[in-house]
């Protein structure tokens, strides 16, 4: 697949100081729609258990009005795939059959298990073939995912629906009053857009979708009960970062991001969620009237500059219907409690101890280059090899990683194998929804980011684990490294 993204972000500097700050809003998903008819939010089906089967294959659904639109799916889902549920200290074997007629991987993301059953770019599942990894499950309880990462496809084959979450439970968690019941008050949302060709078909061209989509609904909206409930939340966006939330700017509170529970609840009114992010947050609707609404919103209007999606244009490559506004990605009806409703907020969540300057052994530097006159988005002015060895380090290494970006955009910045915690940021003091364990931080433009990580229990002199932007178009583009631990 061509990769057009090699390109310079020139035209949307020009565009951006051009354009007024004038925000305009929509309160629909999908803005091509006046009088919004909203559609039932598909809760993805779960397995459990320790032996998880998951076919991929071709399917269809239809998004718009006319031809069906061609997908990939699940275990017969028509988009995305079932939510694995898996304990922490089990030892679980997920048997993979690739039914496409293109190779794939399946990366467990957020995962700490052996190089060789990370799912990256060299655990290759040819067309017709089967993949059988297992390993311990030694995470945290949270919500993690499964998504492709064959180097030059994985745009293609996440746009098209290739993907699910995983759920893993812990002690720690199941300990505490908090909703857990699947579908009814412990809420799965997938957030995403996508944009389409004349003949409703996908399209893998351009860095944002025009019309969001939540577990692959469009205009998606939900009945929930009168109590707290929980939502997990994974921005599975090719580029396009949210700033969440709710319509009547009511505080509802963030329990756990990427690698689990905080240490206790964090208020906010809005979030930021950039590509491959997870939270997990609990919202009050208690107080609310049955059979009132409210909308969980995107208020992505007037972000500053380098903000994925900021940009004010609606055609291009950096153009969207969705660009530089605020919209609705779940509409909520307010139902009767339930049972056993959860009326309450721990006021503490866990005891996580976190790594520090004074614990790190060893220190390095990577800073995110290119994306000029055409050039693709690089790490230390190096475009992915697939045989190339970026960063080689000592098993149990305590390591302090700053990433720089003084270079035109905002990125993504994923580490395979390892939670980190973000120990500093240049422009000011780490978010407190960004307090806990981490694989996925956000460097927007100009700024430097240091995160510490132990890379213990898993060393292989041969197999190499990846970091790289979460934009899968830059992905795809070579924004990719590889690193041993050994």
């Amino acid at each position: 697949m061509k990769i057009k993204f090699q390109y310079t972000y020139i035209l949307y500097l020009i565009l951006f100081f051009a354009c007024n700050k004038s925000t305009q809003t929509t309160n629909s998903p999908d803005p091509g729609i006046t009088n919004t008819t909203y559609n039932a939010l598909f809760i993805p089906p779960v397995i459990t258990g320790t032996t998880f089967n998951l076919t991929l294959d071709k399917a269809t659904k239809q998004f718009k009005t006319g031809a069906p639109t061609a997908t990939y799916g699940y275990n017969g889902n028509s988009f995305w795939g079932p939510t694995l549920v898996m304990n922490q200290g089990d030892n679980v074997k997920i048997n993979v059959t690739n039914n496409l007629t293109d190779a794939t991987t399946v990366h467990w993301h957020g995962f700490h298990i052996p190089a060789v059953m990370d799912g990256g770019p060299h655990q290759i599942i040819d067309a017709g073939g089967k993949w059988s990894p297992n390993f311990v499950i030694k995470n945290n309880a949270g919500t993690y995912w499964y998504h492709p990462h064959l180097h030059l496809k994985t745009y293609e084959q996440l746009a098209k629906g290739a993907g699910g979450l995983i759920i893993i439970k812990d002690p720690v968690e199941s300990a505490l009053a908090l909703p857990r019941t699947y579908g009814t008050d412990d809420i799965p949302l997938v957030l995403s857009s996508r944009r389409f060709n004349g003949d409703n078909s996908i399209s893998i061209n351009g860095a944002y979708g025009d019309y969001l989509l939540s577990n692959g609904v469009m205009n998606a909206q939900v009945t929930l009960p009168k109590q707290y409930v929980r939502f997990r939340i994974l921005n599975a966006e090719i580029e396009r970062g949210y700033d969440l939330g709710m319509s009547d700017n009511r505080s509802f509170y963030i329990i756990a991001n990427d690698g689990g529970l905080l240490n206790a609840p964090v208020s906010v009114k809005r979030v930021k969620m950039m590509p491959g992010e997870r939270i997990e947050i609990m919202v009050n609707l208690g107080d609310d009237a049955m059979g009132s609404s409210i909308d969980l919103k995107a208020y992505n209007s007037g972000q500053a500059f380098g903000f994925p999606g900021g940009e004010p244009a609606t055609m291009g490559d950096f153009g969207s219907l969705l660009n530089n506004k605020d919209f609705t990605v779940l509409h909520i009806n307010v139902g009767a409690a339930t049972a056993s409703p959860i009326t309450s907020l721990p006021a503490k969540l866990a005891n996580q101890v976190y790594w520090t300057n004074a614990d790190v052994t060893n220190s390095r530097t990577i800073n995110i280059t290119g994306g000029q006159g055409g050039s693709a988005f690089t790490f230390d002015n190096n475009t992915y090899g697939f045989t190339a060895i970026n960063q080689t380090v000592a098993l149990n290494a305590i390591e302090k990683w700053t990433i720089v970006n003084n270079n035109i955009f905002g990125h993504s910045f994923h580490v395979h194998d390892v939670q980190f915690k973000i120990v500093a940021r240049s422009s000011g003091v780490v978010g407190p929804h960004e307090s806990g364990w981490k694989d996925t931080v956000y460097v927007p433009y100009g700024e430097t980011v240091t995160v510490i990580a132990k890379f213990d229990d898993f060393a292989d002199p041969t197999n190499p684990y990846m970091y790289h932007c979460h934009f899968s178009n830059h992905e795809d583009g070579g924004m990719m490294g590889q690193f041993l631990v050994k």
